[in-house]
């Protein structure tokens, strides 16, 4: 997936579970709840079920987690 369809593509609606998520609503990418990124759905590796947030990787988690701002 290119930046541009990215850029232009619609923000998918997902439910967060345990190690799985499931589409609610089509789209190409998710977005950051720390930093705002949009994150591709076929990158997608940190999100958290009890939040129902997606992250743009491993440090942003950890930081949502641990109660860090945005």
């Amino acid at each position: 997936m290119s930046a541009k369809d990215i850029a232009t593509g619609q923000e998918a609606q997902l439910h967060y579970g345990q190690g799985e998520f499931v589409v609610l609503r089509p789209g190409r990418f998710v977005v950051c709840a720390q930093t705002g990124q949009r994150i591709p759905i076929d990158t997608l590796r940190y999100w958290s079920h009890e939040r129902q947030e997606a992250y743009a990787g491993a440090q942003e988690a950890l930081r949502a987690l641990a109660g860090g701002r945005r």
